[in-house]
């Protein structure tokens, strides 16, 4: 997806693959094979880039610090890009900073996790600092029982993000960029819809969300990302919540859920919908090119995620949805499908918002087999 705004802004694009036949590969002139965590291949793709830049959090922080020391530029680098690795280190910063968040604390024993538990309540959500991404990595603990398994499984001296289970009325989101020079710019709050741990749906701007409240939640996101040093687009993921129901917040109607370092699946309406796409700013921010316009283009875009399932074929629901729904646009990713994983997106713009999730919804399910009319 950044590929074709890449060509557009004349810029050469080389990405590290994790196999020939991989989705990336498929679309770039230059993909060499190999693994992220493989520092002789990241040092060999970063001898040819003036940029080295990413498309996940998961390259080990030592290598990111080893291509700098180097000589290589990484945008963002791993300063910044550790408080998306590691959710103990972002809750750290954030709060320091003084941005809401979630009640917390870092738990390596059974003993501090019941603490903690009497502390806020039960249930609690605990999170490896670590690896985790759509539910993966998650668990909510109703009981010291529950987490007996994660607490066991801990190396000497590890911990555990145990954070309060928030009520919360709804997910949002704040897609912010930013370049060296500093210039910065941010999106629409977008609201994001989960099932199961996984987005399955953005409605951008968020309904009936107050101007207060979205130009809080931009101020903070702009905020993180001056504060951490980001370069190129972050998404903060938020929950909306009463404001004043716990002290922890200071009145806020939002906390701090995570950040992601990238172009994110919150972000991929803006390829239809924005008038500078995500992917687009990215490149523009990591090689300090000037920002472009975030505005909407149309007053309301919805994407609907296509999830894999048992249905593989693909390609012929096109002349269904696309006769179907001429303004639909449909974004498959070139993946190999497999239940509940992130195959594709569809996008919808227009003015009447009940009748663009409808649109959006049903192409979704008919593309992954949902439904067949």
């Amino acid at each position: 997806m950044m590929y074709a705004p890449a060509v557009a802004l004349s810029i050469g694009l080389r990405v590290l693959s994790e196999a020939g036949d991989a989705s990336a590969a498929l679309v770039a002139a230059q993909a060499p094979v190999g693994a992220h965590t493989d520092l002789d291949a990241l040092h060999q793709l970063a001898a040819d880039c003036d940029v080295v830049t990413f498309d996940h959090e998961h390259v080990p922080t030592e290598h990111l610090h080893a291509l700098e020391e180097a000589g290589a530029v990484v945008r963002p680098g791993p300063a910044a890009l550790v408080h998306a690795q590691d959710k103990l280190v972002m809750r750290q910063r954030l709060s320091a900073i003084g941005v809401p968040c979630p009640r917390w604390a870092a738990v390596g024993s059974a003993e501090e996790l019941e603490a903690f538990g009497a502390e806020v309540g039960w249930p609690l959500v605990l999170k490896t600092p670590r690896g985790g991404y759509d539910g993966k990595g998650v668990l909510v603990a109703h009981s010291l029982d529950d987490a007996a398994d994660w607490l066991g499984r801990l190396d000497a001296g590890g911990h555990l993000l145990a954070e309060e289970k928030v009520a919360f009325r709804r997910e949002l989101a704040v897609l912010v960029a930013r370049s060296p020079m500093g210039q910065a710019a941010a999106w629409p709050v977008v609201e994001t819809v989960q099932e199961n741990g996984i987005c399955t749906e953005v409605i951008a701007p968020a309904p009936e969300l107050s101007e207060d409240l979205a130009a809080a939640a931009t101020e903070a996101a702009l905020r993180i990302a001056g504060e951490l040093g980001v370069t190129g687009v972050m998404a903060v993921e938020l929950f909306e919540v009463d404001g004043g129901a716990d002290v922890e917040t200071d009145g806020a109607q939002f906390v701090v859920n995570e950040l992601a370092m990238r172009p994110h699946n919150s972000g991929h309406w803006t390829i239809d919908g924005s008038v500078t796409s995500q992917f687009e700013q990215h490149l523009r921010a990591v090689l300090d090119l000037p920002l472009g316009d975030t505005r909407a283009r149309a007053r309301w875009t919805v994407m609907a995620n296509v999830l894999g399932g048992d249905y593989d074929n693909l390609y012929s629901t096109y002349k269904h949805v696309l006769a179907h729904d001429p303004e639909l646009k449909v974004h498959l990713y070139g993946k190999s499908v497999r239940p509940g994983r992130k195959i594709g997106h569809v996008t919808v713009c227009g003015d009447d918002l009940d009748d663009l999730r409808e649109r959006a919804r049903h192409a979704a399910d008919y593309i992954q087999g949902v439904v067949t009319q």
